[in-house]
């Protein structure tokens, strides 16, 4: 029996920079069927930012944008663009999880501090991780509120997709960087490692990139960490450092228990995905054996499918959601499968490099 040396309960929350929150709030309740829940800014006494809070289910967004010039916010959105900046934890105890990290070598981003307000206190701390990214500690318990004191209600429902949780987040690090940034949620954060791509498994035959995939909070929080690999041509994982300007968020997988009607939903929005050639779909079944959805579904809306010892699972990626070619989503539907998709690697990093070809960054 294992112990785990760093508990998490889960992903509280991701912090979005982003030049107009209120535009992204909006943004994410129309295509992605979010619901805007809270709202903090000028409005509520907050001078220099505001922030709005959408939620679908389990998934928390936070959408923070500056509103004066020279705020450290439009600092970094001048270098990155609009970005994931932190990725919160809800932990048991902020003030312990916090003095743990930096004695195992994290670096402090905000000592533990108390946010107060009529409905109680919580508990927050910060930490920094790989490029200009946070790891938030929270801690609620004595909170009675819905997100954080100054927050107001802002009662403006989406129309769902299905999207349920957080399934894992994939950060793209430096070339020479993955194996530094694995050693540092082992020791720091007491994940583990799940599994490990090369450039073997992750290839073209122009570009390659290698993974490894962390997990922690008795694997409630996934974490893979890409980067480059040598290669003919510009990988998308070079392509993504160069325009996000260093290490960061590249992508963000949403767990749905629907796939046909998620996908189907968000394309009938707006939302655009990757496309493999239609001749995937012609040997799929004698790859992955029998499924419960009907292929015709699948190849009419691109959808992918893998299988592993414990079951198969079905995923599809956006395009980028922003001007630059950083950051995007993927959906992904479990049924027993634990793994991320090895099987179909290739004919999703050809998709991406018929992207780049257009974008002229292959």
């Amino acid at each position: 029996m294992t112990t785990d040396s760093f508990p998490i309960r889960r992903i509280d929350h991701i912090r979005f920079y982003v030049g107009n929150a209120r535009q992204s709030a909006f943004f994410y309740r129309s295509l992605f069927g979010f619901s805007v829940k809270q709202f903090h800014g000028l409005e509520t006494g907050q001078k220099h930012e505001v922030d709005y809070l959408v939620e679908q289910n389990s998934i928390r967004f936070l959408f923070s944008a500056p509103v004066r010039p020279g705020h450290p916010i439009a600092q970094q959105l001048a270098i990155h663009g609009d970005h994931v900046q932190d990725i919160a934890f809800e932990v048991d105890d902020v003030d312990w999880a916090y003095h743990t990290a930096i004695e195992r070598g994290a670096e402090s981003a905000r000592e533990p501090y108390t946010l107060r307000d009529a409905q109680g206190e919580v508990r927050i701390a910060s930490i920094h991780t790989y490029g200009d990214t946070l790891h938030t500690l929270i801690n609620r318990d004595h909170y009675q509120g819905h997100f954080l004191p100054g927050f107001v209600d802002r009662d403006e429902p989406g129309e769902t997709v299905g999207l349920q949780e957080v399934d894992h987040i994939v950060g793209n690090v430096e070339l020479g960087r993955m194996n530094e940034w694995v050693k540092w949620y082992e020791q720091v954060l007491g994940f583990t490692q799940l599994v490990s791509f090369d450039d073997k498994d992750i290839s073209t035959d122009y570009t390659a990139l290698m993974s490894k995939v962390m997990s922690g909070g008795d694997g409630r929080v996934k974490f893979p960490i890409n980067e480059p690999a040598e290669g003919k041509k510009k990988s998308q994982i070079e392509e993504y450092l160069e325009f996000f300007g260093g290490a960061g968020a590249q992508h963000i997988a949403l767990r749905t228990d629907d796939m046909v009607q998620t996908v189907t939903e968000l394309r009938d929005r707006g939302v655009q995905f990757l496309r493999v050639p239609s001749t995937y779909y012609d040997t799929l079944l004698e790859r992955v054996g029998k499924i419960d959805e009907d292929l015709a579904d699948l190849r009419e809306l691109g959808v992918l499918v893998d299988r592993d010892d414990e079951g198969y699972l079905l995923q599809i990626f956006t395009k980028p959601i922003t001007d630059r070619p950083t950051l995007f989503y993927e959906i992904i539907e479990r049924k027993g499968a634990k793994s991320f998709g090895k099987g179909n690697f290739r004919a999703l990093f050809e998709a991406i490099e018929r992207e780049q070809e257009l974008r002229g960054t292959l």
